[in-house]
């Protein structure tokens, strides 16, 4: 059954009009009057609706039914990603997204090569929340997957809200797998570098700021990969897969 993700308040037996790129898509589907969908606004849960009206400028559904089924991790979990080049960050939010994780930071760090100025990173964050609402409707999930705006790290890390992180690092002496097997499920942030990883210096400031040091076993893997696989393992030790 197609999903569409809709940014409003949705109750069983109301009338809506669907936003002008959800009806064009549902036209590019082929769907026709009668036909069932599913909607969710991100807060939990999912709708089904039925088709009631379809032109080419609206369609009009009327909602049905709703699921409250979840299929969220069992834990908070973060992906703290400094900037990679060219548009591995989109693959990398894709599919953290569709993996599970509840919110995602870009982090500016010293060997990042790309450097956004103020009006790029709106921009940015704009195209990447569509990435995030594709890979949420794709992926089944009923939670939207939140994006902060990019930050230098050492300002980051200075913040003192932060859930417990972990920093991915292959001069650590203890692997995720090891400790995450050790532990109990809870909320983590992951911090993942650029393509040189981070300097020796934001390591440090990370350690001191209380992350954990941890590697991801004998290889060393690329930033559009370390992220990724330590979100599995996660889920696979603490119960999210």
């Amino acid at each position: 059954m197609p999903r569409f993700y809709y940014p409003h308040a949705i109750q069983i037996g109301h009338h809506i009009d669907l936003p002008s790129a959800t009806a064009h898509h549902i036209l590019v589907l082929r769907l026709n009057l009668g036909d069932q969908i599913e909607i969710f606004n991100g807060e939990g849960g999912s709708y089904i609706a039925t088709l009631d009206h379809i032109n080419k400028k609206q369609v009009c559904i009327t909602v049905k039914a709703y699921h409250p089924e979840e299929v969220e991790l069992p834990f908070q979990l973060g992906l703290a990603q400094a900037l990679p080049e060219a548009s591995k960050m989109d693959w990398i939010i894709e599919k953290a997204v569709e993996l599970g994780v509840s919110y995602i930071q870009p982090l500016a760090a010293q060997r990042s090569v790309v450097k956004l100025s103020q009006e790029r990173a709106e921009k940015k964050i704009l195209h990447w929340r569509g990435i995030v609402q594709a890979a949420t409707e794709q992926s089944g999930r009923t939670r939207l997957t939140s994006i902060a705006e990019p930050c230098d790290v050492k300002k980051w890390l200075a913040q003192t809200d932060l859930h417990k992180r972990i920093l991915l690092s292959p001069r650590a002496h203890l692997s995720l797998a090891d400790w995450s097997r050790h532990h109990p499920a809870q909320a983590i942030t992951l911090m993942v570098g650029p393509e040189g990883g981070f300097s020796d210096a934001e390591e440090e400031l990370a350690i001191e700021q209380g992350a954990i040091a941890l590697k991801m076993g004998p290889r060393i893997l690329r930033t559009e990969t370390a992220g990724l696989t330590a979100i599995s393992i996660l889920s696979a030790n603490w119960g999210g897969i």
